[in-house]
């Protein structure tokens, strides 16, 4: 039976759409069968963001009002065949989509896969609830800001009531530099203020631009890839080794690359 994990987050914009996808990337790399499932109805990108766009056929409400299987409308990727996206609807659906009619989908294919990852919509309205109530573990992705740490923190709280395994929070675009200079708020604060445990940080690295620009996955070779790939073996394998985005700005030679990076 496969794990299912909601990337969730109290704001739009913190990167959860990109995580999951790379994410997904790592795991299907590790030889694990991954299935992506986009809930942000109309307004979904999961599909752009991994290059399947164009191989759209069928989405989840063609599963749910029976115009096709749900194995029809699952899109293989052409590099990992481990690795599935199951998409959303691109327009605007009128119609009440409830959580049990997308569990009996998922109930379908949950013999085939390792791991499902549920992209969830941002805030904590409908989508939210239909999202993490067929989840069995969340990740919490936050922002080293404070306007996206307050919104998580309170996300967090809300998990609270839902019969969750594990509740984890991942920090994306956390800058080195600026945490060493005091110019964002640290890693270790951030934990600190929302008491749950840090499952990974995600360094802001401009392969990710080139990624949203590209679709795809990150260069394998990136610092961003390195933390996708430490978040994804310790999900797996329970490695809990978390990426170090300062390491390179300390020390003398680390001042000079802080330094430059400020005035670039």
């Amino acid at each position: 039976m496969a794990r299912r994990i909601v990337l969730t987050s109290g704001k739009g914009g913190v990167g959860k759409t990109t995580i999951c996808a790379n994410l997904g990337y790592c795991m299907a790399r590790m030889g694990l069968n991954v299935l992506m499932l986009d809930l942000d109805m109309g307004l979904n990108n999961l599909d752009v963001v991994m290059g399947m766009e164009n191989k759209v056929v069928y989405d989840i409400i063609d599963v749910i009002e029976g115009k096709c299987r749900a194995k029809q409308a699952l899109i293989q990727d052409f590099f990992l065949p481990k690795l599935y996206l199951l998409p959303s609807i691109h327009c605007f659906y009128n119609k009440k989509i409830e959580w049990e009619s997308i569990n009996k989908i998922l109930e379908e294919l949950d013999f085939m896969f390792d791991y499902i990852l549920i992209d969830c919509p941002a805030g904590i309205e409908a989508g939210f609830v239909r999202a993490v109530s067929l989840a069995q573990e969340a990740i919490i992705v936050s922002t080293p800001h404070i306007s996206s740490v307050r919104d998580s923190d309170k996300v967090f709280s809300i998990l609270n009531n839902y019969d969750l395994n594990s509740k984890y929070l991942v920090v994306n675009r956390a800058r080195g530099d600026l945490i060493l200079s005091g110019d964002m708020i640290s890693i270790d604060t951030i934990v600190d203020y929302m008491k749950t445990e840090l499952l990974g940080v995600i360094p802001d690295d401009d392969v990710i631009s080139c990624q949203l620009m590209a679709g795809g996955s990150v260069y394998s070779e990136s610092e961003a890839y390195q933390a996708f790939e430490m978040i994804a073996n310790s999900i797996h394998f329970g490695v809990k080794k978390i990426y170090d985005c300062t390491k390179r700005y300390r020390g003398f030679v680390g001042s000079i690359r802080r330094t430059l990076k400020r005035k670039i």
